[in-house]
C-alpha cells in the first residue's frame, strides 16, 4: 500500500505558493499537521485496528505451529518453530519501532534489508503489528519524523523568501544586464 493513498485532511490549512507541503501518513493523511478531530478519531481508532491485525496474526501463527506439533515432528522441531517465531517477531518489532521513530534513512545493516529479510518481516509480522500499536499510542506511527522533516522545509523556505524580500529585484547583486 502506499502511502500517497492517504485520506484527504479535511479543510485544508491555506499555505503560500511554492510552500513545501507536509507527507502523508497512512491512515492520517495529513491531519496530524493541524491534530484536529478527525486527527484524535484516527488516533483512537489506529491502535485499535493495529490490535486486532496483531491478534488475527497471532492466530494464524498459532494454527501454523500447532500444525507442526500435531505432525508429531518432534520436540526439537516445534521448540525450534517456536524460536524462529519469537526471534523473527522480535527482529520485526525492533525494525518497526526504529522505521517509525527514525525513518527509512536511519536504517542500516540487516534493518536496511527489505527483499533478502523478507521472510522474516513476514513471519514477523505479529511483533511489527505490536510496534505500530505501542508507537501510536505515542504519536501517529511516524509523525515525528514527518513533522521534523516539514518544519525543516518550512524554515528554508522561510530562510528563501526573506533573503527574497531583502532584495528589490529578483537577481543577485552584480548580475545586471550586460553592456555591450
Amino acid at each position: 500500500m502506499s502511502e500517497h493513498r492517504t485520506p484527504s485532511p479535511g479543510p485544508a490549512v491555506p499555505a503560500p505558493e511554492g510552500a513545501p507541503a507536509p507527507e502523508g501518513i497512512r491512515w492520517f493523511g495529513t491531519s496530524w499537521v493541524g491534530r484536529g478531530s478527525d486527527y484524535r478519531l484516527r488516533r483512537a481508532l489506529v491502535p485499535v485496528g493495529a490490535l486486532l491485525a496483531a491478534a488475527a496474526g497471532a492466530l494464524l501463527l498459532r494454527f501454523g505451529v500447532q500444525g507442526v506439533q500435531m505432525s508429531d515432528a518432534g520436540g526439537f522441531v516445534y521448540a525450534l518453530l517456536v524460536a524462529a517465531v519469537a526471534i523473527c517477531s522480535c527482529l520485526a518489532a525492533l525494525r518497526n519501532w526504529k522505521l517509525l521513530s527514525e525513518g527509512r534513512e536511519a536504517l542500516t545493516g540487516w534493518m536496511a534489508e527489505d527483499k533478502a529479510l523478507g521472510a522474516v518481516w513476514i513471519i514477523g509480522g505479529v511483533g511489527a503489528l505490536l510496534a505500530y500499536f505501542v508507537r501510536s499510542l505515542v504519536e501517529a506511527p511516524g509523525e515525528a519524523v514527518k513533522r521534523a522533516r516539514h518544519e525543516q522545509a518550512v524554515q528554508r523556505y522561510e530562510r528563501r523568501q526573506a533573503s527574497r524580500s531583502r532584495r528589490p529585484d529578483t537577481r543577485a547583486p552584480g548580475r545586471g544586464k550586460r553592456r555591450g
